[in-house]
């Protein structure tokens, strides 16, 4: 369920998203007991709400959580990415360009597979790191930064700026660069934290 979740574009409308226990149960061949109870625990970690009377929606942070949560995402993703300048092999680095390739020529004119290929790279970096513990605090995180990736691609000059700071990421780790690698990870995260509060995406 909670991968349901983050595969979900929790921000791309108005509109609360409900979980059907009866549908999800049937989804997943299972009594709707063990899915009530998975929803229990996924409304104690912050991912659903439940509202009397009304179900239970998949959660939507406000503008300001969204903007802690990116700025915790860019100290994990940072530390990962200057790790990974140090184990990824080099075959691996060169995966993460390749992610681009089917896109590479009118990444505008192809923008759900850009942002696919986007969320993409940001996870080969976390797991490039080779960390279990950064993998593990970031999976939680990730479900609403990536809903908030998709969305912001679409933006201002938010493809342009992703694109050209890949680029110099991919440079960086090929390059064995960990200090670069570890700061253009964060600026660019923290670029998307300020594209959020510049924009107000989130309600």
């Amino acid at each position: 369920m909670k991968r349901s979740i983050a595969s979900m574009d929790i921000y791309s409308s108005p509109e609360d998203i409900r979980l059907d226990e009866r549908q999800i149960s049937e989804e997943l061949g299972v009594s709707r007991t063990p899915v009530r109870e998975a929803m229990s625990i996924l409304e104690q970690e912050g991912f659903v709400r439940s509202a009397p009377r009304r179900g239970v929606f998949v959660v939507r942070k406000t503008k300001a959580e969204i903007i802690e949560m990116i700025h915790a995402w860019a100290a994990l993703e940072s530390m990962a990415a200057r790790l990974a300048a140090t184990r990824a092999k080099p075959a691996d680095i060169r995966r993460l360009k390749a992610l681009f390739d089917a896109v590479e020529d009118a990444p505008a004119e192809h923008l759900s597979e850009y942002s696919d290929a986007n969320i993409r790279f940001h996870q080969a970096i976390i797991s490039l790191g080779d960390c279990a513990l950064i993998e593990r605090l970031s999976e939680n995180l990730f479900i609403h930064v990536r809903a908030i990736r998709a969305v912001s691609i679409r933006q201002g000059d938010r493809l342009e700026r992703s694109m050209a700071e890949h680029d110099a990421i991919l440079a960086a780790l090929l390059a064995r660069d960990a200090d670069r690698a570890q700061i253009l990870v964060r600026d660019h995260a923290l670029g998307l934290a300020a594209h959020v509060d510049r924009h107000g995406l989130l309600r």
